[in-house]
């Protein structure tokens, strides 16, 4: 059986794959998402003035926390010994969106795009908790890998940036 699924053995087992003899590199992975919220939920969050506390500040620090423990929620993911990680937000205003940038780095032999996907997705969801009181019709939306570097396969780059 030719296996193109790599988390999965000859008989169909879910498995962790064996990186033992992966060579050591430098890796990165930047991952991208938004969140739609209505010009209410927009204005309180430039302001400061959501009940819950400070949006942005909270969901950055959620994102890095979700980074740094990709391992424990996704099953198949290594833990890893990460050298790197940050979350940052752009706020568009015509769009009324607020879109996350996270990245993780690390020099080892698996690539990072799961945390740096995870980071986004964590971050997003903590905007969207910290504001739901105001705005329940929020839309995550447009999570992706923007790119990624090291590792056998090589560097990586989204048809959609730049």
């Amino acid at each position: 059986m030719d296996n193109q699924f790599s988390h999965f053995d000859s008989r169909g087992n879910a498995v962790m794959v064996d990186v033992t003899e992966k060579e050591v590199t430098e890796r990165t992975a930047v991952a991208k998402g938004s969140i739609i919220v209505n010009k209410e939920v927009l204005d309180l969050i430039k302001s400061g003035e959501v009940t819950k506390g400070d949006v942005l500040g909270v969901a950055r620090v959620a994102g890095i926390m979700a980074i740094k423990r990709t391992g424990d929620l996704i099953p198949m993911c290594h833990p890893l010994m990460l050298t790197g990680s940050s979350i940052d937000f752009t706020i568009e205003e015509a769009q009324s969106k607020i879109t996350v940038t996270a990245v993780a780095k690390l020099y080892g032999k698996t690539g990072v795009e799961m945390e740096a996907l995870t980071g986004a997705t964590v971050a997003l969801l903590t905007i969207y908790d910290m504001c739901k009181a105001v705005d329940k019709n929020m839309e995550i939306t447009e999570v992706y890998l923007a790119k990624k570097t090291g590792g056998k396969s090589g560097n990586y780059r989204n048809p959609k940036e730049k």
